[in-house]
């Protein structure tokens, strides 16, 4: 099915549910006939980006290359959703300017529901000084100022959250009737 390119950009803290509520947009999408590619942070640092670790200059550097890879993607008319914690507004700013069609998606949960997600204990090791520069913990998270969609995942189910991405493309335009 032919319809307009964009990149959905999912931000947010570790363990906010950024990648599952993608996944579930991504679904939906590929149900309606569309052309879909999904860009994860955890996929993408094992290949694109795996020289890198996680200073501000490495984690802007991350998103630059993401933004490139977006960028090509979205001309081609595919529906793009990235999934990285991206922790700084001028960064998000750069990927909006790059890309053009561009929607950033705050995915919105309090630091204490993200660490009783955390599987991995990665907020725990981040807090006993084991993780160095770990975001929200040693790292800054900067609110995102421009966001398009605010999904509230601590306060909503992942199907809320889904219809209110849904139907802010939709009304943005970018659903195929």
């Amino acid at each position: 099915m032919e319809h307009k390119g964009f990149t959905l950009w999912f931000t947010g803290l570790a363990c906010s549910g950024k990648s599952i509520l993608a996944d579930a947009v991504a679904d939906d999408l590929k149900a309606r006939g569309m052309k879909v590619e999904r860009l994860d942070g955890d996929i993408v640092r094992k290949s694109l980006t795996r020289d890198l670790g996680f200073s501000d200059d490495d984690r802007r550097m991350n998103i630059e290359r993401i933004t490139f890879v977006a960028k090509l993607l979205t001309r081609n008319k595919v529906a793009v959703l990235a999934s990285f914690i991206s922790p700084f507004n001028d960064i998000r700013d750069y990927s909006r300017k790059e890309i053009g069609d561009y929607i950033l998606v705050y995915v919105k949960c309090s630091i204490e529901v993200c660490e009783e997600r955390d599987v991995k204990g990665m907020y725990a090791k981040a807090r006993a000084g084991e993780i160095k520069k770990f975001t929200g913990i040693d790292s800054p998270f900067e609110e995102p100022d421009k966001a398009d969609i605010v999904v509230e995942t601590d306060k909503q189910t992942i199907e809320e959250s889904k219809k209110i991405v849904l139907d802010a493309l939709d009304n943005m335009g970018y659903l195929p009737n």
